[in-house]
């Protein structure tokens, strides 16, 4: 009698242990930004979450995604540009998970496969521009390299958000070409702007020439207010030419002038 109520408690008590396990191992939990993609015997049944959800043990396999946006550091990649110029180059890109049957049907390993295809789509974009364009126009290498990007895994369900280009580096013997060109540059440019001052200046000049061309006596005042300006200075002595229109306006009224006390 003894031995019977123990069997058939040890009996009762084995049967309350596997159903509590299997009872654990069907409830899952998923968090806001989990989905869990569910096989039923090999197949694809559907996509659940989040909240509890219950996966029958041994029918129903589960496999959980992560729909947070997932920052992949793109490893310094060696890119030759179209003018021939050898650079090393690292990136960011910032991608997630927008359809989780996709991600993990389509494709063995999304986030392995996302990572070489940067790799590879960095080269292939940089490659087609110069070197000017990858130091001065990376807001629009970024934006092309993340529309091929974005178009080639849209087909694993994969969304790329952005791409940032970190780091090109250069060779010590192209920094110093690179010097050499700025260098120049400027020069170019103070010499323009010389020349473009010396331009303005001139024609500056011929228009005050011309207005005192066209007034009696401006060009006689101008060159008494230039030895007004000159007097002031005692240091040295000046041999200023004094024009003969300057004596136009000391001659007398009949027209002749008085020199060294004669009349001529």
């Amino acid at each position: 009698m003894f031995f019977d109520f123990g069997f058939g408690f040890g009996f009762s008590g084995l049967l309350l242990i596997l159903l509590v396990m299997l009872l654990s191992s069907a409830i899952r939990v998923l968090r806001e930004y989990e989905r869990g993609v569910i096989f039923q015997l090999g197949r694809f049944w559907r996509v659940k979450g989040p909240g509890l959800i219950i996966v029958i043990p041994v029918l129903q396999q589960m496999v959980r995604v992560d729909l947070r946006t997932i920052v992949l550091d793109v490893p310094t990649q060696d890119v030759i540009s179209r003018d021939n110029v050898s650079v090393k180059v690292s990136a960011v890109v910032y991608f997630r998970v927008i359809d989780p049957e996709k991600a993990i049907i389509q494709v063995v390993n999304f986030f392995e496969a996302t990572s070489q295809l940067a790799q590879t789509t960095l080269r292939a974009v940089l490659g087609k521009h110069e070197l000017d364009d990858m130091l001065a126009e990376r807001e629009r290498l970024n934006l092309d390299i993340q529309q091929v990007l974005d178009a080639q895994t849209d087909t694993w369900g994969i969304k790329v958000s952005n791409v940032e280009i970190k780091h090109v580096d250069l060779d010590e013997s192209m920094i110093r070409a690179i010097a050499r060109q700025a260098e120049a540059e400027r020069e170019r440019r103070a010499k323009v702007i010389h020349a473009e001052g010396e331009l303005q200046a001139s024609e500056k000049l011929m228009q005050a020439a011309h207005v005192l061309a066209q007034q009696q006596g401006a060009m006689q005042l101008r060159y008494l207010q230039t030895l007004s300006t000159i007097t002031n200075d005692k240091s040295s002595t000046i041999v200023f030419p004094l024009p003969i229109e300057l004596l136009a306006g000391m001659t007398e009224p009949s027209g002749s002038i008085r020199t060294a006390g004669h009349e001529t």
